[in-house]
Order: structure tokens, then C-alpha cells, then sequence
């Protein structure tokens, strides 16, 4: 390569890009509006759910447990007279739940026998449905353990005292789980989407032709393309650990060395991508889609950002392998929540500097000074 020749496309390339709104919108804008939307918008948990209350004989045994269940952040207690009510609420989907204390609630409560509670959910959404599950659960326990600390020493129904704890996400924030994640889909657009459409321009308005003309080499043209979008998606890279740790309060026990290690790699495999694209289709509609449905999609749904991958079927599993998010989420998610856990993070990075090297290479072998 010379040297002067690929300093004067970085030039062209940096110059580019501080004249075009568009692609400073996509690498600072675009995360920030995502951050934001997903950072106050999406929650995996459940608070304020509206659960039914039905007691049939109120007295000093019931009502310890419905207020355990009015003091807590995640249900909004709507007393109800009568199981049919509870049922017809239920119906009419003003409630999600209901729990069901029966008349002789007290009297198993004191006796020898065990004293039902009866909990019913409502099952359209599944995974609320396990959430609100777990909640009462919970809350059944916390009212267990104050009735056994009411109980005289010697005479405790419950001798066995649970202590669950917790790792790497102690509160149980999924804005803590979400947001790393989130920072994979936004380098994704920036690294994949941002390249293919620009270069696709190029080639539309004729000016890629002119550098056919001159005496750069094709691997010049890639790496100076590549060098001024590797540093802009570094910023918007920048931008999202930022916003994450100020605005939203992630935590990040790993080391921002590693951070920064990895998303390099990722971002070159994005950038692979993208002119991998841009090589296969010279117009920028085309060119966008897709980036959209090989990148972005993916990403979104395939990388374990939301969904959990061992949730999938086998065959889905398998082909999130190929899928350069994949190891991306599981780093970042990782460095974020849990450290420098080396045993996960060696081998993504592995995989992500393979996958960078891959795509280069092909798009150095497609990529040929004619215009056909």
C-alpha cells in the first residue's frame, strides 16, 4: 500500500462523513434514541400487576399474608368479594391473577393440617405468567418465615430456612441484562448498515467509478473506507457504554480494556459486512435491506440480546453459531455483569477476530477495479 495515497482517502472518506447528516445520525443519534427506548421502554420484569384478593372468612391468620402482598412493588392488591367475582375479573382481563384464601384458611393455619392457598393465573402470556408465579411464590415465603419467627422457640413448623442468593445480577434489573445487549444491535447498525449504504451511494452517484480511475489499489479503497467507520463506530461504541453507566446504571465489573478489545473485533466484523454488501449490491435500497435482514434481524432475535438461545429449538441453536452477535451479547453481557470471566471471553474473541478475517478476505476477493 502507499502510504500517501491511503492517508488521502482516509482524508476524502473523514470529509465524507462530517458532511453527511446521515451517517452522524446513525453513529450518535440512533444509540441514543435506542438506549433510551429500550432503557425506560422494555422491561422482562413485572411490577404493579393486578392481582384479585379473595377472602372468604377475614381474620388476624389472613390478613398478614394479603399484607405481604399489598407491600410489595410488583402486585396492585384489588380486594375481591367472591370467587365468581375473581373469575369475572379475571375474564374481562382486569386482573392477571387472583389468590384464594378459603373460609377454613385459619383453622388448617392452627391445626395439624396444611393450610391451601389457591393461585390462579392467567396463561395467554406465558412468560408474565411464570413471572407473577414466582412473585407470589415469594411472597409466600416471606409470609412463612414471619409466621415461624412468630412461633416459640422449640415448636417451628419450618426448621428449614431458605437463603437464595443471587449472582451477577443481585437486583434482577433486566435493564441491566437488556442494555449490554443493546449495545451489540447498535454496532451492528453502525458497523454493518452505515458502510453498506454509504459505499451502495458511491456507486450510485458515480463517484466510486473516479477511484476505479485512479491509481489506488482495491485494498487501499477497502482500508480507507474502513479506518474512518471503525473510528466513528468507536465513538457511538463510546457513547453507549456512557449512556449505560450515567444514565441507566449498569454496572461494569470487567475491565474497559477488554470492553474495548472485543468491540474492536466486533465492530470489524460488522464493517466486514457491510462491504461485503455493499460489493454484492451497488444500490443503496437494496443494499439496506439487506443489511437489515443479514445484520440487524439476526442480531436482534438470534444473539440471546432478549430471548434465550437454550430456550430454541436444536436447529436454531445450531445456526446462531454462524451468527457474529452470538459471541458478541455473551462477551459484553459478561464483561458487564460478571468480569473478566477469561473462559467465555477468550473464545468469542477468537471466533469475532476468525469471522473479521473471513469477511475481509472475501470481500478483498470479490472486490476487482472494473466496473461490471
Amino acid at each position: 500500500m502507499n502510504t500517501r495515497r491511503l492517508g488521502g482517502l482516509i482524508l476524502k472518506e473523514s470529509m465524507q462523513i462530517l458532511r453527511d447528516p446521515s451517517a452522524l445520525g446513525i453513529a450518535f443519534v440512533l444509540p441514543l434514541f435506542l438506549l433510551l427506548l429500550f432503557g425506560y421502554g422494555v422491561s422482562l420484569n413485572a411490577e404493579h400487576v393486578p392481582v384479585g384478593v379473595v377472602v372468604e372468612h377475614p381474620n388476624p391468620q389472613t390478613e398478614p399474608f394479603v399484607a405481604t402482598l399489598r407491600r410489595s412493588r410488583y402486585f396492585d392488591v384489588r380486594p375481591l368479594r367472591s370467587l365468581g367475582e375473581a373469575r369475572t375479573a379475571m375474564a374481562r382481563r382486569e386482573i392477571g391473577s387472583f389468590v384464594w384464601l378459603r373460609g377454613d384458611f385459619a383453622r388448617q393455619t392452627l391445626g395439624d393440617g396444611p393450610a391451601s392457598i389457591g393461585v390462579v393465573v392467567n396463561g395467554v402470556d406465558a412468560n408474565t405468567a411464570r413471572l407473577v408465579q414466582g412473585y407470589l411464590t415469594q411472597s409466600w415465603q416471606i409470609w412463612l418465615a414471619q409466621l415461624q419467627q412468630q412461633q416459640q422457640a422449640g415448636t417451628a413448623a419450618f426448621p428449614v430456612a431458605m437463603q437464595p442468593r443471587i449472582w451477577f445480577n443481585p437486583a434482577l434489573r433486566s435493564r441491566d441484562y437488556l442494555v449490554p445487549g443493546l449495545i451489540a444491535v447498535i454496532m451492528t447498525l453502525i458497523g454493518a448498515l452505515l458502510t453498506a449504504l454509504v459505499v451502495a451511494r458511491e456507486w450510485e452517484r458515480g463517484t466510486m467509478e473516479a477511484l476505479m480511475a485512479s491509481p489506488v489499489t482495491m485494498a487501499e479503497i477497502l482500508v480507507g473506507k474502513l479506518l474512518p467507520y471503525f473510528v466513528l463506530g468507536m465513538g457511538g461504541m463510546a457513547l453507549s457504554v456512557v449512556l449505560a453507566q450515567t444514565v441507566f446504571a449498569v454496572p461494569l465489573r470487567g475491565s474497559l480494556l477488554v470492553l474495548i478489545g472485543v468491540s474492536a473485533l466486533y465492530l470489524l466484523v460488522a464493517l466486514g459486512m457491510g462491504l461485503l454488501i455493499s460489493s454484492v449490491a451497488r444500490n443503496q435500497f437494496v443494499a439496506g435491506q439487506i443489511a437489515v435482514v443479514v445484520t440487524f434481524l439476526p442480531a436482534f432475535i438470534l444473539s440471546g440480546f432478549i430471548f434465550d438461545l437454550r430456550s430454541m429449538p436444536l436447529v436454531i441453536q445450531i445456526i446462531t453459531h454462524i451468527l457474529p452477535a452470538r459471541y458478541f451479547v455473551s462477551s459484553l453481557q459478561t464483561v458487564f455483569l460478571a468480569g473478566n470471566v477469561w473462559p467465555v471471553i477468550l473464545p468469542d474473541a477468537a471466533v469475532l477476530a476468525a469471522m473479521a478475517a473471513f469477511f475481509f478476505g472475501v470481500t478483498l476477493w470479490r472486490s476487482h477495479k472494473r466496473l461490471d
